[in-house]
């Protein structure tokens, strides 16, 4: 039997805090056909689209965001945590399940009208891809399309993203928080 995505992933009780099942992609990442896999799949669905950049949301939206960036021939844009990009930068706020947190992007970055993907590995509140968004859009882009290989769907994020215009792509699904 062929092996999916989802079967390289494993899941680790109890973290970051107890009663989380934490769905950990670095087993997916460290196997060389799982990874492969899972970066074919994020860019099937644009095959064929206009994207000028890839968009990476800290910290493994970097890892897929970077590889598929590559893929394409195209650039690649970090959306960090607060204080982490040395150059002029614009923020944006977002709430977290336990707090609020700021992403930020340099502002030359992206340039008015261009089309962007944004990546990252799961999808959960919404809150962080959200800010992303929002980001990428006060820089003029057009956000085409948010891959994602885990979405956990009772958390609501992907009909945040829905409601907000975007086309959402997920290769697997995992139930619970």
């Amino acid at each position: 039997m062929q092996k999916t995505v989802k079967d390289y992933i494993r899941t680790i009780p109890d973290f970051p805090h107890e009663g989380i099942l934490f769905r950990d992609v670095t087993t997916l990442f460290a196997d060389a056909r799982g990874f492969r896999m899972a970066i074919d799949q994020l860019l099937h669905p644009y095959a064929g689209a206009r994207i000028d950049k890839v968009v990476g949301l800290e910290a493994r939206g970097f890892i897929l965001g970077g590889a598929i960036a590559h893929q394409l021939t195209k650039g690649f844009v970090p959306i960090r945590k607060k204080g982490k990009l040395p150059g002029r930068t614009i923020a944006q706020g977002y709430t977290l399940e336990y707090g609020e947190a700021v992403m930020e992007v340099h502002e030359d970055a992206i340039a008015p009208g261009e089309k962007v993907l944004i990546v990252d590995d799961l999808l959960a509140t919404g809150g962080t891809c959200e800010a992303g968004i929002k980001l990428c859009e006060r820089l003029g882009a057009e956000v085409v399309g948010c891959a994602f290989v885990i979405d956990l769907p009772e958390l609501g994020g992907r009909r945040l993203l829905e409601r907000l215009g975007m086309k959402v792509h997920v290769l697997c699904e995992f139930e619970g928080a």
